[in-house]
């Protein structure tokens, strides 16, 4: 049974929900991509890969030079207009590729009809089919009905990223709105979905609106302040070269708000549901009461959340810390370069807004469920026993 809610909160809560609600479907009417025309994939020579599959894998001397080795690989063509051919192609001998591999390749076709080969990938549907079949089975195995609801909300979220919010930046729209109104909608339906239509799952979702802001404000703040250019890796080069529209910076505080709300709806949340438990055993607690036993579950919370998430960014940009260990650089000239500043950034800004998360939720959802209860706090005092002494018998 759920605890009783103030009759304020219960008044003017969904409302401000239904509020947010109507905001953000206006956001994407206003922020809907009108279209692009797109650019093609540099890495490819003509149209799209082409699967194979690899037949031989042979280290023979390289064509240009037979001094060096080469592996020369042979494959068969499964898919596309070459459905059937055999082609071959020189590699660099490290390469991982053996025979029984399925590769992409990129086909281009001579004008004297000379077909030419260039290893584009390897093929991973298969592989990665698998792992998002063990990743449901394990989810549903453990969560069952909300387990289901999740995983409706994550596919939600991965079609809000493909059919709007990469196509609205490429469409030109300022990014930080596209990125808070994706964090909106995919709120609204990882949350629903996941937890269903309970007031608990309002006042986690407007908890976690309230987070999310603050943590866009010191993106903003912080970007703008270590003079950060958006331009990290080659692909942020490639991405500004093919389309002028494009704001790099503005990418990159996409970046920061949309990661942030994975981690934000965890903790709003586990800090609601703790708040609703303690209220619904101890009706008696008041808000402050609520508030500090929710407070070290919070702290417990986030002391693990935050090491995850530094660690988390650490793992990304492993490799470029240790190639400039490698180059004997002293750390404060490898924590302000931009490469490494950027995910600095990045993990502190997301782990404040982190932090932030819990008194938010924790205050908020203790303030919901603080209604007056007819229990009385205390016990009743119990009238003090009187022991009747005997009279004395007069002589």
């Amino acid at each position: 049974m759920n605890p009783p809610l103030h009759p304020l909160a219960a008044r003017i809560l969904w409302p401000a929900t239904a509020v947010c609600a109507v905001v953000t479907v206006i956001a994407v009417l206003l922020l809907w991509p009108g279209g692009s025309d797109g650019f093609e994939d540099p890495l490819l020579l003509s149209g799209a890969p082409v699967t194979a599959k690899v037949v031989t894998a042979d280290v023979v001397g390289c064509t240009g030079d037979q001094t060096v080795n080469c592996k020369l690989i042979g494959f068969e063509m499964t898919n596309g207009a070459y459905d059937g051919e055999f082609g071959a192609m020189e590699h660099a001998d490290t390469t991982t590729i053996e025979p029984g591999d399925t590769i992409k390749v990129d086909v281009f076709e001579t004008e004297t009809g000379e077909l030419l080969f260039s290893f584009y990938d390897f093929e991973r549907t298969g592989s990665l089919t698998w792992l998002l079949a063990l990743f449901v089975v394990a989810v549903i195995a453990l969560g069952r009905w909300r387990g289901l609801g999740a995983l409706a909300g994550l596919a939600f979220s991965l079609a809000v990223i493909v059919m709007f919010t990469m196509p609205a930046i490429l469409d030109g729209s300022n990014a930080v709105s596209v990125a808070l109104t994706t964090a909106s909608l995919i709120g609204f339906a990882a949350l629903f979905l996941a937890h269903g239509t309970e007031i608990t799952t309002a006042v986690a979702l407007l908890s976690t609106f309230a987070s999310l802001t603050v943590t866009a404000v010191l993106a903003l703040l912080f970007v703008e302040a270590t003079k950060l250019t958006g331009f990290t890796d080659e692909s942020s080069l490639m991405l500004s070269g093919l389309a002028q529209n494009i704001d790099p910076r503005g990418i990159l505080l996409a970046g920061i708000v949309i990661g942030a709300l994975g981690v934000l709806d965890d903790v709003t949340v586990t800090q609601v549901s703790a708040v609703w438990e303690l209220k619904r055993v101890q009706p008696e607690l008041t808000t402050r009461e609520l508030v500090n036993p929710a407070m070290r579950i919070g702290r417990d919370h986030i002391s693990s959340t935050v090491n995850t998430l530094f660690l988390a960014y650490t793992g990304a940009a492993l490799p470029l810390l240790l190639l400039f260990t490698q180059a004997q650089q002293g750390f404060g000239n490898v924590i302000t370069r931009e490469v490494v500043a950027t995910e600095v950034v990045r993990a502190l800004v997301g782990s404040i807004g982190l932090v932030a998360s819990v008194p938010i939720s924790t205050w908020l959802a203790a303030a919901v469920v603080s209604a007056p209860t007819s229990a009385p706090r205390n016990r009743p005092r119990q009238p003090k026993s009187q022991t009747t002494r005997p009279r004395r018998q007069l002589n």
